[in-house]
């Protein structure tokens, strides 16, 4: 919950946060319970304040149109598993030679250099 969690801190004090979500099926904690307007509390609780997007960024287009959207932000935060935000291009070797004052934020749930660095973290599930 790193991610969904720390943007919506930066959302609760008035940044504008865009989620990309999958198209069709959107976050999966939406669909967790229908205790709030018919949507996931948990769902509710993370991303009060949003703009949801949908974008498929395994296209061929989704990394150039997910790229466009960091001109209209002032924070990228992402919690992908690693090495995504670098093939999508919002990783800050990129993204800052073209808008130096952007704050770029990978949140990894595993250490760099362990066996495990390359496994996907989600909350409390244990990899492998």
């Amino acid at each position: 919950m790193a991610g969904p969690f720390g943007s919506r801190q930066l959302a609760d004090l008035g940044a504008r946060v865009i989620k990309i979500e999958r198209p069709g099926t959107g976050d999966f904690a939406r669909d967790y319970d229908h205790a709030v307007r018919g949507m996931g509390s948990h769902f509710i609780w993370l991303n009060r304040g949003k703009e949801s997007v949908e974008l498929d960024v395994k296209t061929r287009s989704g990394p150039r149109r997910c790229a466009g959207l960091t001109d209209r932000v002032d924070v990228v935060m992402q919690n992908l598993s690693p090495g995504a935000s670098r093939r999508l291009g919002l990783d800050a070797d990129r993204c800052g030679p073209r808008r130096p004052e952007l704050i770029v934020c990978e949140i990894n749930g595993l250490r760099r250099g362990r066996s495990l660095r390359r496994a996907a973290a989600y909350d409390m599930a244990r990899p492998g």
